[in-house]
Formats: structure tokens, C-alpha cells, sequence
């Protein structure tokens, strides 16, 4: 096989930002369907550990793994719409064609022949991600050295074939192809060819590396020979098994320390020292895909510096409030602990630019609106398990403004006297600062209090659970759904059994989001290009978590998927491109 399998030109940010960076990181995931063509057949592999981890150098940005399994290529192409099959089918086309058909390359005919079960691409971190300060005067090799470079690793099973396809390769259509030896590895790279810097270079005749620049195929074989890969970097070997799965579709690692200095060195949102220093704390997310029959489950972990002073508690306390919620519940988010978690998001939000929402403006925000303290009238009660859920209402509307759901705020409480003073001021302060009426009554026997707004709407109502949980309903009045316990609970329905894995268990934390009947009912703000698309693709989402020790975390999220019938196959190389310009005709 020749470099211009992955002609990849080059590109002139010496500082590239962090949205690029992982742009073109969720670009080589989503896109990356070039394996398509570039793979072929399966091979079960008894590594543990991301396909060519030996082999890519350890400051890489981001690494991702693809199978060579056609039928799990068709399987994927099966799940989602017709308009999510055919964004799919337009990028696996234009890769393919650029990738392959452009340079000359026919899959059946030059790669399947010898290539093996995965292929990993990997984007290395630039040089300034590890630089102290730029220098005074840039020269042309500077800029090169600043670049993202890309790293592809192809493991071979048929070393002849790969070594002829490397001796003799496609003619380039500029330029030129030369030979060099870099530590005793031979290497064969393009000269002459504006923008564009082909190289590749057989390894112990079992992986094939091609990367878009000359350094990054040297530094390939640097991580290789001296074992300063991916796979010697701190906890990537501990971790990466635990998301072991040989009928893997694919696997992605990131490294967060990296991508952090890189956003530091952003000159748009660089991060605060006291920020970078938190987040050079973790140093791993990893991932693996696995295709099942009504959709796609991911499991991931996430791990910490070896180096870091920082420690997890290891408290894996949740699993009670989806027991405590109707069947007809749309969404339910849970966790172990509230005060614990508020504080592990203070350690890395606090003055960064790059969160949703500063801890600064929630607390502002609290004790503007209700003159409590966050920490100290609310999070100090607040450690035991706690859930947030949308709950629709089944009673009549009267106007088109009523509230068609209602919020429901749970917490397992550590300190219940504690708790009812908080919440005394909190009725206090709706009186006094809103001019609410807060009534006393009774649901289901039990004593709850009202919150009815000035124009006699209800607008909330508090009271408590089982002796030590407070809640917390605004919106709809749906507090008849939770007292008393309802027969039907969330946990007894087939979408939540279906979508919420059991694993890890014992867990610190579920989310379940019925999207049908969220989507088809309520109006969600736009948070992703694409994103009504993608939705109207999926039927539901959960995810399962867990602290796995006081180092590591665990995660299992499945995405169950519609199907598309009677899948098309993609246009041959020779069919004309612009067929794409409306999407492919599919059976619904």
C-alpha cells in the first residue's frame, strides 16, 4: 500500500484551538468511515488494548480504532433514517474517493488482500502543546513542526502483499517518490508535492504506518523502538481493559492533559493556570463502541495522572430514586452524592471558560433569587443520593400556558433538621420576596406544602419521601404521581430495562431520556449541528456510572436506535458524485 492512501494536506495554523483540534478528532470518529474501504475482513484480536497503542507516540491528541468487519459496516448503515443513512453513505463516499478512488486505489483489488482486523488513526499533539513559550523568529520548519500531524496504523496479515504494494507504489500525479532509512526502518515518502508530505514505513513487517508528515513517521518509530508509545503512557495499560470487547466496532482514547494546554495556549478562551493545573490532573478518556441489535453501546472510562495528588472517593451509593418515579417519567438524572459532586465541578469550572456555567454565577444566582447560601443553607444537607426527572401531567389543561410537565427534585437528606430550616426560609422568602401563598395540604394522606403564585396558579409543592428524602415539584402539579409510591415505577418499563444498563454495579449515578416522546411533545434547544436529525433517529438514550477505584471511572451509556429497511448499497467509485445531492432511495 502507498502514502496517498491518506492524502491529508497540510495545514498552516501554528496554534491551533482546542475546538479545531477536537473538531477534526470528532471529524476522524464520525468520518472516519473511510474504513469502509480501507477494511475488510474480521479478526478477532486478544489484545486488550487500543489496535497499534505500541506504536503511537505517547503525547498523541487523540487516537480512534475502526474494525474492518464489512457486515458491522452494513450494521451500522441499518440503524437511524433515511436522512441519517444517507449523511452516513455521502462521507463514507467522499472518503473513500479521496482517500482511495483519487490516488488510483481499488479496495478489493490493493487493500483487502493483507489488511488486518483494525485500523487506528491517531492525531498527534502539536509542538507548541509542550513548548514553554514560542520562539522569537519562525522559520518554515518551525510552522511544520507546529502542525497536527495524523498517524494511521494498518495492521498487517499478509506481510508480502504489503510489502509490494510499498515497493511499488501509484504513480504520483507531482512530485516524486524517494526512499530513506530512519533507525534502521525503511521509509517511503513523497517529495515535491505542494502542501501534501506522504510517508510510510513497514514495522517488524506486521503494521503498516502512514502519516501526512516525515517527523510524525520518525516519531512513530521513536514511541515503537524506545516505548515511549501510547501503550507505556501512565494507566493507559491499567485502564483500557476494563472497556475490553472483542466484537468491538471501534475504540477512541483522548488525552485530556494535552488538549488542555492546548486550549491554554488558544489565544481566543486560554484557560486560568489554576484550571490547567486542576485538569493536568486526568489523564485518559477512553471508549469502546459496540454495534448490538437495536442500537449502540459505548463503554468508557476515564482516569486520573498517576502523579496527581487528586484522589476519587470511591462511593457508589445510587440506584433507589428511579424506584421512586412513574412510568411515564420522560427523563430521570441521578447520583450519589450532590455535595460531593457540586465540589468536583468547582474543581474544574471554577473560572473556566470553557463550562456551560461558572460555580460563580450558580451561587450569585441562588442567593439572588432566594437569599440562601448554596453551600452552606442547601449543599450541607445535601450528600445523599439525589435525582432530577420530567414527568408529564395527564391532568386536563385549562389555557395553552399551563405547564404540560413538571420537574421533580429529589435528595436523600444527612441531616433532616438541617434540611427543614433551609427549607422554612426558603417558604419564608416566597412570601416575603414574591408575594406566593404557601399553603399546607395533603396528597395521598401525606403533608406537603404549596406554592401558589399570585394569579392562584400552582406553580410547586415540597414535602418528603420514606422520612429522608425531599422533594421538590415545579410546573405541573404531578405530585399525585409520587404519593404514594407508585405501583408502575420507571424501573418496571421496557424502554428504561432496554435502554439504562445494569452495569457497573453497584453505581454512583443513571440517566434515562425517552427522545421519542420527549421530542414529539416538547420543543429542545438546539445544542449540535444536525442535532432534529439525529434525534428523530433515536428512540431513547441511558447511561450507567461508577467510581471503579480512587483513580478510575467507569461509564456505560447504550443509544437505542431506529432502523432503516432494506439498506441500498453505496454508489461504486465510477458513479457520478452529485447522486448525492438528494438522498439515496431507502425502504422506511
Amino acid at each position: 500500500m502507498a502514502p496517498p492512501l491518506v492524502s491529508v494536506p497540510m495545514k498552516k495554523n501554528k496554534k491551533p484551538s482546542l475546538v479545531l483540534t477536537l473538531s477534526a478528532a470528532g471529524l476522524l470518529i464520525g468520518a472516519g468511515s473511510a474504513a469502509y474501504w480501507l477494511l475488510s475482513q474480521r479478526q478477532l484480536s486478544s489484545s486488550d488494548l487500543l489496535v497499534g497503542a505500541n506504536i503511537i507516540p505517547g503525547d498523541a491528541l487523540f487516537a480512534v480504532s475502526l474494525t474492518t468487519d464489512p457486515q458491522q459496516w452494513q450494521k451500522l448503515r441499518e440503524f437511524g433514517t433515511k436522512e441519517t443513512q444517507a449523511e452516513l453513505d455521502k462521507n463514507l463516499v467522499e472518503l473513500r474517493d479521496r482517500f482511495l478512488t483519487n490516488n488510483g486505489y481499488d479496495f478489493q483489488k490493493d487493500i483487502a488482500p493483507w489488511v488486518g482486523n483494525d485500523v487506528t488513526i491517531a492525531i498527534l499533539a502539536p509542538a507548541i502543546a509542550s513548548k514553554a513559550a514560542p520562539k522569537p523568529v519562525t522559520t518554515n520548519e518551525d510552522a511544520a513542526s507546529d502542525q497536527q500531524s495524523m498517524v494511521m496504523v494498518l495492521p498487517v496479515k499478509n506481510p508480502e502483499i504489503a510489502k509490494n504494494i510499498l515497493a511499488q507504489p501509484k504513480t504520483l500525479k507531482r512530485g516524486k517518490w524517494i526512499d530513506r532509512i530512519y533507525q534502521g526502518i525503511a521509509i517511503k515518502q513523497s517529495e515535491g508535492q505542494a502542501g501534501e508530505n506522504f510517508s510510510a514505513a513497514l514495522l517488524d513487517g506486521r503494521f503498516l504506518v502512514i502519516t501526512d508528515s516525515p517527523k510524525a513517521t520518525e516519531r512513530a518509530i521513536d514511541a515503537y523502538k524506545n516505548q515511549t508509545s501510547l501503550a507505556t503512557t501512565g494507566g493507559f495499560a491499567e485502564n483500557f481493559p476494563k472497556i475490553a470487547n472483542y466484537q468491538r466496532f471501534g475504540q477512541f482514547y483522548v488525552n485530556v492533559p494535552t488538549a488542555a494546554k492546548i486550549a491554554a495556549a488558544s489565544p481566543n478562551r486560554p484557560l486560568p493556570a489554576q484550571v490547567l493545573a486542576q485538569l493536568q490532573n486526568n489523564q485518559g478518556l477512553a471508549g469502546t463502541m459496540i454495534l448490538e441489535a437495536e442500537g449502540i453501546r459505548f463503554k468508557g472510562v476515564s482516569w486520573l495522572n498517576p502523579n496527581s495528588q487528586r484522589v476519587l472517593a470511591v462511593e457508589n451509593k445510587a440506584g433507589k430514586m428511579q424506584s421512586r418515579v412513574p412510568a411515564e417519567t420522560l427523563m430521570m438524572l441521578s447520583g450519589s452524592n450532590l455535595q460531593r459532586l457540586w465540589g468536583d465541578y468547582i474543581l474544574t469550572s471554577q473560572r473556566n471558560p470553557l463550562s456551560p456555567i461558572a460555580p460563580e454565577q450558580i451561587r450569585g444566582g441562588i442567593k439572588s433569587l432566594t437569599d440562601l447560601d448554596l453551600d452552606k443553607d442547601l449543599l450541607s444537607w445535601m450528600k445523599g443520593e439525589f435525582s432530577l426527572s420530567l414527568i408529564p401531567t395527564t391532568a386536563k389543561q385549562d389555557s395553552p400556558d399551563d405547564f404540560r410537565v413538571g420537574l421533580l427534585f429529589m435528595v436523600q437528606t444527612s441531616n433532616r433538621q438541617s434540611a427543614e430550616a433551609s427549607i422554612k426560609q426558603l417558604d419564608e422568602v416566597m412570601i416575603n420576596q414574591y408575594q406566593f401563598q404557601v399553603q399546607p395540604a395533603k396528597v395521598a394522606g401525606q403533608p406537603v406544602v404549596n406554592w401558589v403564585s399570585p394569579y392562584g396558579t400552582l406553580t410547586a409543592t415540597h414535602g418528603w419521601l420514606d422520612g429522608d428524602v425531599a422533594f421538590l415539584v415545579v410546573g405541573a402539579p404531578v405530585t399525585d404521581k409520587i404519593l404514594p409510591k407508585p405501583n408502575t415505577t420507571l424501573t418496571s418499563t421496557i424502554p428504561f430495562q432496554q435502554t439504562v444498563p445494569t452495569e457497573p454495579n453497584p453505581t454512583n449515578g443513571q440517566f434515562f431520556l425517552d427522545v421519542e416522546r420527549t421530542v414529539k411533545n416538547f420543543p429542545l434547544p438546539t445544542l449540535i449541528p444536525n442535532q432534529q436529525t439525529l434525534l428523530d433517529a433515536t428512540r431513547s438514550i441511558g447511561m450507567t456510572s461508577a467510581v471503579s477505584d480512587s483513580r478510575s471511572n467507569r461509564y456505560d451509556i447504550f443509544i437505542a436506535l431506529k432502523k432503516v429497511r432494506n439498506t441500498t448499497l453505496l454508489p461504486s467509485p465510477e458513479s457520478n458524485k452529485s447522486s448525492y445531492a438528494t438522498p439515496p432511495t431507502t425502504s422506511p
